[in-house]
């Protein structure tokens, strides 16, 4: 069996946390590998970045970006992912510190439960051609450039043009995706374990622009009058400049992410934790 790490290099608790699982693994005979940066922090051998997914498991340290890095790697090989919590947030990642010698026992006991997450594709076109193509486990995001004033977005659904939005942006959710950036956008939550596209505006200059849940298989197509730069990006991970003329097309990718779960109603307790639901008004003040 092979199991792969990797880990947030700016967080000494979670490469502390590599360390201990890498003997862990080894005194169960698992081989191990791990990113060449941190390979002699956490006492594994280091890999080109291609091979990090030819494993039977991969182990994100981290927060939910070190998971969502994570997830880039692994979903093209089908890799299931284990998410160990040290970040701020961690709505995605799935596993705490002190539960990583359990759920590696179940794991190698077959036991693990494994959720598959659906992911995006989006796809850049220019002049009709297909130019680039990204897939991502959040969201996929057209948006202005920081230097850029507000710009008109035009959105299409199953080829109808629905709405114009004067906006900084538009975001493309996952379920999985929606307590990210589009929470922040004040999209709405959804249970992750559904099958959906949410689409929200990004401060948009109008009262009529409104969240939209849409079925899995639609098709959203997005243009923008560029009267400035803009940027299409994929979970914050990869970024593409928009020119005048081009078109975002985005889909339920064939890709997913097969995240490893822990708990059940694990997205219920942290919405209840992280939002503070659980709390009395006084507590939270």
């Amino acid at each position: 069996m092979k199991i792969h790490l990797i880990a947030n290099t700016l967080r000494e608790d979670a490469l502390e946390a590599a360390r201990s699982t890498v003997s862990f693994l080894r005194e169960h005979g698992v081989q191990t590998g791990t990113e060449g940066e941190i390979a002699s922090l956490v006492g594994a051998p280091g890999l080109p970045q291609q091979e990090l997914a030819d494993c039977d498991l991969l182990i994100s340290f981290g927060g939910d970006g070190t998971l969502i890095r994570g997830a880039h790697l692994a979903s093209e090989r089908g890799t299931p992912l284990l998410g160990v919590y040290f970040g701020r947030f961690g709505f995605v990642t799935q596993c705490q510190p002190s539960e990583i010698g359990a759920a590696l026992s179940l794991f190698f006991d077959g036991q693990a439960r494994v959720e598959n997450r659906m992911m995006l594709q989006a796809q850049l076109i220019r002049s009709g051609v297909v130019v680039a193509t990204l897939h991502s486990l959040n969201e996929a995001v057209l948006q202005r450039a920081a230097t850029t004033r507000m710009l008109e977005f035009s959105v299409a659904i199953d080829g109808m043009t629905v709405t114009q939005y004067p906006a900084d942006g538009v975001i493309v959710a996952t379920p999985t995706g929606s307590t990210a950036y589009n929470l922040s956008a004040g999209g709405p939550i959804v249970d992750p374990q559904l099958q959906a596209l949410v689409l929200s505006a990004i401060t948009p200059h109008t009262l009529g622009a409104r969240p939209l849940v849409l079925q899995p298989d639609s098709v959203i197509e997005m243009s923008v009058q560029t009267r400035g730069d803009a940027i299409l990006s994929a979970d914050g991970q990869s970024r593409l400049n928009i020119l005048s003329g081009d078109q975002v097309r985005i889909t339920r990718s064939n890709r997913v992410t097969r995240l490893v779960v822990i708990a059940e109603n694990d997205f219920l307790s942290k919405l209840s934790e992280k939002l503070l639901w659980s709390h009395s008004l006084g507590d939270r003040e």
